[in-house]
């Protein structure tokens, strides 16, 4: 586990960073916000690059910065593996032997992943004769996983990995981190602020702005908030886990099941029994007072209205809707709630217009991940 509690501003009027917040002690919790909130300076203290002027940083019981003891351990002594956006490889040395560049920095007692391991799960044993000016920049970022990952750290620190890739290099990168995250089950802290890595990767998630903590939690509870700022993203709306169930060639459609029901999706290559995680945007969700009928929507579900909330819009509410023990929410207008009577409390049906898979990622069973992305395009969905 990961305790950190930090407090640095720079200059007398420069920004200010006051944060504290809690990484369990596997998975992968992500540091979101707009770019100047403070994330990469938290990442920077945690490794040791940067000493704040206040705050303390505690992994697995073991201090390694206490300002009001005086404590400072080096960043070479905290067993922190950095992987930043560019991935500030050997560039006259072999992928191989930036690998086992890697391998040396680890402690002579530390367990963790052999070289060969570490090859065959980020899949570069083509890479390992080539230089790095000779990769692209999704094989890059996979060797510089790969470096971090052989010298054992205690914790994996990720600065925007993904963030100098185009779409078609994230879409390659992405499902290894997934299965990295699984395979090692090291703590990894996780920089970004693109919403479809959180949705991707993360476990938790810590609500940055201004150089604060906002909120922190499980992305499913964080994403179904209306209070946040998330809610005021044109893709805000629940993250639902679901399961692959069944696949139906004939119709061309894959059957989701969660908590509260089902869902037919566009046919999906992954086998039964995957986990996977979808975003329903509220904007994709309408609602009806009776049953719909004759029309195209697939999705159509009971649900009972737990709330009615206000968002950025003047002219427009957040719905809170159960469906079973799951909360979607539905961006509608006032109108429509007048006009319908909508009150707290009635049996209402949840229109699913859109399930969209631009921003989710399908878990393998055997413990593999890989991007469900429709083609990997910011605003491009695969919905029925």
């Amino acid at each position: 586990m990961l305790e950190v509690a930090l407090r640095h501003r720079f200059g007398a009027d420069g920004f200010a960073l006051d944060a504290a917040f809690i990484v369990p002690a596997a998975g992968v919790t992500a540091l979101f916000g707009p770019s100047g909130c403070g994330k990469t300076t938290i990442l920077s203290a945690v490794a040791g690059l940067l000493r704040p002027q206040e705050g303390r940083v505690i992994l697995d019981g073991v201090v390694l910065c206490d300002t009001a003891r005086g404590i400072v351990v080096s960043p070479e002594r905290r067993r922190c593996a950095v992987v930043f956006q560019d991935a500030r490889l050997f560039p006259h040395l072999s992928v191989e032997t930036n690998l086992r560049y890697g391998l040396r920095r680890a402690p002579r007692d530390a367990e963790g992943p052999g070289f060969g391991d570490v090859v065959e799960l980020l899949g570069i044993t083509p890479l390992l004769g080539r230089r790095p000016g000779l990769l692209s920049g999704g094989e890059r970022q996979r060797v510089a996983l790969g470096r971090a990952l052989l010298a054992r750290p205690r914790l994996l620190l990720m600065d925007e990995p993904l963030a100098a890739l185009d779409t078609a290099r994230r879409a390659e990168v992405l499902p290894f981190l997934a299965t990295l995250r699984d395979a090692t089950r090291i703590p990894i802290l996780y920089v970004t602020h693109a919403l479809d890595e959180v949705d991707a990767l993360a476990d938790r998630l810590v609500l940055m702005e201004a150089g604060r903590v906002l909120a922190e939690g499980p992305v499913e509870e964080l994403a179904a908030r209306t209070d946040l700022p998330l809610a005021a993203r044109r893709d805000a709306g629940a993250v639902i886990a679901c399961t692959i169930a069944a696949h139906d060639g004939v119709r061309g459609l894959t059957r989701l099941v969660f908590g509260g029901g089902a869902f037919e999706v566009p046919l999906r290559p992954e086998p039964p029994g995957t986990a996977a995680r979808i975003r329903l945007r509220a904007r994709d969700i309408a609602v009806a007072t009776e049953a719909p009928r004759g029309i195209s929507t697939q999705n159509i579900l009971p649900a009972r209205l737990l709330g009615i909330s206000d968002s950025a819009s003047a002219h427009e509410v957040f719905l809170r809707l159960a469906v079973g023990p799951t909360t979607l929410l539905a961006r509608v207008t006032r109108d429509s709630v007048a006009r319908l009577g909508l009150t707290i409390g009635m049996d209402v049906w949840a229109v699913v217009k859109a399930v969209t898979f631009d921003h989710a990622a399908v878990r393998i069973a055997a413990g593999t991940e890989v991007e469900s992305g429709a083609s990997a395009r910011r605003d491009g969905d695969n919905h029925v």
